[in-house]
């Protein structure tokens, strides 16, 4: 059955020439002249893609755009607007549409979101029946969870996973924001295409760009070969930008002009690609305080925050804890060709006294221990790490003693983060990748802290005894 589309444009050889190029791809279509003439047009004739401009006599894009937003059947918006519009486009993309082009249009954008677009109408309903089937479940993807905070979540996320818009995932380290971000894929119309996700902070400076945009031979030195990036890997597919915070400033501004022109420039090469590629982002910073800081641009973030998801930490929603364990436990017999059926009851009660600094990250890597060193069906405190729970830490008004960081009055806030850091550690037996995840920074932040002391005559060892 062939998609219809209406185009929508006040211009009429811009209108009709649209509806020529639109029809030469294999679409039914029609034209309308204005907002008001569109709605007559849905009403009878009932398109499932609207392709307007924004800027029309009578009712413009917008206006149409939040009348559409009423009917019961949803339908495709696609906006056109001017040259360097781009608060338009974005306010447009909050409001429902499905995706914006700049003026004059270029056919090959426009010929592979009407492609996408179609290919989600045509999946809507078996999507519809395998969300409300995990819904009640109370998953969804790789998500799990029946308190309200993580329905709010899978809310969210099934609100904008059809869309193309992009989405910005916050939250603590190991809250699950990569699990969110592979979802909003596996439920959108890409998701047969490449989900490509990439961590900003554990790549150097020096290789992120070429990572990211590609390169071509002899682009620097040690680039022996043609290399694709990030985005051609994730061509009509979805790439995730990881700790987008850790992401250098320079880097920032080539990413936000890709994401602006969806055209990108392989490093040493002269010549422009045009990508079709959704992009998510992630980070475990306060986006808002990043960009006070320096550390996130703010003409970025305003582009990458269309849509924001908070992933909120494992000590807000601890009723999810023993669901959470049985899906976790499931993957962990698979991957260890065990039979652990649960948890006991002690576990369980210590479980949801912790309050889990790692997240849910720190939870399955704890989970994971037990499953090995258990030779039963059931985890009981000996399965569990030494002293687990015993060193969770906590500010008092006395000399530092002991498993927990106390601190007195009069302590600087620079002082009191060293103190909670080489604590952390020392806890860790000096594992840095398990510090970092229990204090809920990246492992290139601890290693840059770690410096900072080093250089300022304070070294690991000296202050950890």
């Amino acid at each position: 059955m062939q998609e219809k589309v209406l185009i929508v444009e006040d211009e009429e050889n811009e209108r009709s020439g649209l509806a020529e190029l639109v029809q030469a791809w294999g679409y039914r279509t029609d034209t309308a002249k204005d907002g008001l003439d569109a709605l007559e047009k849905v009403a009878t004739w009932a398109p499932g893609i609207i392709v307007t401009d924004y800027k029309m006599p009578r009712m413009n894009g917008m206006e149409l755009l939040e009348r559409l937003a009423d009917m019961t059947e949803p339908i495709a918006v696609i906006l056109l607007t001017a040259q360097g519009s781009i608060d338009t486009a974005v306010d447009a993309m909050k409001s429902g549409a499905y995706d914006f082009l700049t003026k004059p249009v270029d056919p090959t954008r426009l010929k592979n979101i009407l492609a996408n677009a179609t290919r989600q109408r045509g999946t809507e309903r078996e999507l519809e029946v395998t969300r409300k089937r995990l819904r009640d479940s109370g998953m969804l993807g790789t998500l799990v969870g029946t308190s309200k905070k993580i329905q709010e979540i899978f809310s969210l996320i099934e609100m904008v996973a059809p869309s193309s818009a992009s989405v910005l995932i916050t939250g603590e380290s190991g809250t699950g924001k990569e699990l969110v971000a592979r979802t909003i894929h596996e439920l959108s119309p890409r998701k047969n295409k490449p989900f490509v996700a990439i961590n900003c902070s554990a790549i150097p400076e020096t290789l992120i760009e070429s990572e990211i945009f590609g390169h071509e031979k002899g682009a620097f030195t040690g680039a022996l070969e043609r290399r694709s990036g990030c985005f051609e890997l994730a061509e009509e597919g979805t790439l995730l930008l990881d700790e987008i915070g850790e992401m250098p400033i320079n880097t920032q501004a080539k990413l936000l002009r890709v994401l602006e022109d969806r055209k990108l420039r392989r490093l040493g090469s002269k010549v422009e690609t045009a990508i079709d590629v959704r992009v998510l982002a992630a980070t475990n910073k306060v986006p808002e305080q990043a960009v006070q800081d320096g550390q996130l641009r703010n003409d970025l973030y305003y582009r990458l925050n269309v849509f924001n998801i908070h992933m909120p930490p494992l000590r807000e929603h601890k009723e999810d804890i023993p669901q959470l364990a049985d899906s976790l436990l499931a993957g962990m017999n698979a991957k260890h060709g065990r039979k652990v059926s649960g948890l006991s009851d002690a576990v369980l009660e210590q479980f949801k006294e912790y309050s889990w600094p790692g997240n849910v990250r720190e939870m399955r890597n704890t989970l994971e221990r037990a499953v090995i060193v258990c030779h039963g069906n059931i985890i009981e405190p000996k399965h569990l790490p030494p002293n687990f729970g015993s060193g969770q830490l906590h500010a008092e008004t006395s000399q530092d003693t002991g498993n927990s960081v106390r601190l007195g009055v009069g302590t600087t806030v620079g002082e009191a983060e060293r103190l909670l850091i080489m604590k952390t550690l020392e806890s860790t037996n000096n594992n840095k990748t398990r510090a970092a995840e229990i204090l809920g920074i990246s492992l290139k932040t601890l290693h840059n802290k770690l410096k900072e002391y080093s250089s300022g005559g304070v070294t690991e060892s000296a202050v950890m005894h």
